[in-house]
């Protein structure tokens, strides 16, 4: 997930003058977008979770979440069942980045009982595999596993991990560089390990298959399940659900956090610069870097405000249709809350929703459009509006 020092190391949330960051510039949030933005405030929806990294809904009202040590538990209308839907820790290497960090449930759940997650083993590497619910709709069959893809990690940290159907219906994963500092493999750059990308598959039966419209299918070395490539660490990616945009959050290094574009209409082969840049700036090597086949990110943001970026969602919920289309995202380290919304020349601009005071690891998104904010503390919130006598929240207990 994050940097390893980030579940353990808490950083000052003291407010601080923030910078909006364009793919090319920094400048400072405009006063009209954040005079449309509207305050907001976080309900919570389930409490007392251990180490939650995820959250998202099959589309019956059940929010499912992900606890980084292997469990998967069902918040339904306020509470967390007690016996959780699906308990892996006895298989997942937990610590530091490494655990249960991805869940996707088949376009076709509803009909078919699959679903998709994302661990790193014992041994220390990613696995995604396909389970089945039982006859009970609260509990999986925990001996329907059935391994889908297996990625080797040189290193435990930077594996990515996230899982999501796009549009089209196929499963994308996120896959981290492998770890270390500076990405010694140079895996982002090169095409023939799955290390440092965005990949693409076809699960409608398995093993699966590599669709041909993905961008390297006929390529003569390349893994041709990639999608996109040049990442260090995309933790959380996600689909507008009303565009079909694709929005990847891509953990920094030691400068700078990043949020990554991908629109629709792409017939994917981006390479967002990883190692070769950090954001929009040089990083290996440190000055000459430019290559105009790089994708510069739509946002980024310095260590002076942040220290590791949650990719969020476009809100297309219905309580604040202020925010319609306005994508969420955060911190990790700060706890801010950002939207942004793009200029319609290509860059985009950000403002600071809300200072949360709550250690950001992931949002989620649920069949309505609401977007729902995780505390790695153990709690979920909605995005909603504002409580009426306070603009933020505080973490349960303090």
């Amino acid at each position: 997930m994050h940097e390893p020092r980030h579940p353990t190391t808490r950083f000052s949330k003291s407010i601080r003058s923030i910078l909006v960051v364009t793919a090319l510039a920094v400048t400072t949030a405009s006063a009209a977008l954040a005079s449309e933005l509207p305050p907001i405030g976080l309900v919570p929806v389930a409490t007392g979770l251990d180490s939650p990294v995820y959250v998202t809904d099959p589309g019956d009202g059940r929010l499912f979440v992900v606890e980084q040590a292997g469990r998967i538990v069902i918040a339904e209308n306020g509470m967390v069942r007690e016996a959780p839907f699906l308990d892996l820790r006895s298989a997942v290497s937990f610590g530091g980045e490494q655990g249960l960090v991805g869940l996707a449930f088949d376009p076709a759940y509803a009909d078919n009982g699959y679903f998709y997650v994302n661990y790193i083993n014992l041994s220390g590497d990613t696995v995604v595999s396909r389970f089945s619910v039982s006859s009970d709709p609260n509990v999986a069959n925990p001996s329907s596993e059935e391994p889908v893809l297996g990625i080797g990690q040189p290193f435990p940290t930077h594996n990515g991990g996230h899982l999501a159907f796009g549009p089209d219906g196929m499963l994308y994963i996120s896959s981290g560089d492998g770890g270390s500092a500076g990405d010694p493999l140079n895996s982002g750059q090169t095409l023939t390990t799955l290390l440092g990308k965005i990949l693409r598959i076809d699960v409608t039966t398995l093993p699966y298959s590599i669709p041909p419209s993905n961008p390297f299918f006929e390529h003569p070395t390349a893994r041709s399940e990639i999608w996109a490539y040049g990442l260090r660490n995309p933790w959380r990616f996600s689909f507008d659900r009303a565009t079909g945009d694709l929005f990847i959050g891509d953990v920094g290094q030691n400068r700078f956090e990043e949020i990554d574009f991908q629109a629709a209409t792409s017939a994917g082969g981006e390479n967002y610069g990883w190692r070769r840049m950090e954001g929009s700036r040089c990083f290996n090597p440190s000055s000459g870097c430019a290559d105009e086949s790089f994708v510069l990110p739509i946002l980024e943001y310095d260590h002076s405000i942040g220290c590791s970026v949650s990719g969020g969602y476009v809100y297309r919920g219905a309580a604040l249709p202020q925010l319609d289309g306005v994508y969420i995202f955060g911190d990790f380290c700060y706890g801010t809350l950002w939207g942004a919304r793009p200029n319609g020349d290509g860059t985009w601009t950000s403002h600071v929703l809300l200072q949360t005071g709550l250690v950001i690891s992931s949002f989620g998104e649920d069949s309505a459009g609401n977007v729902y904010l995780v505390d790695y503390d153990g709690s979920i919130f909605r995005i909603d509006g504002p409580p009426p006598r306070r603009q933020g929240v505080r973490r349960p207990g303090h």
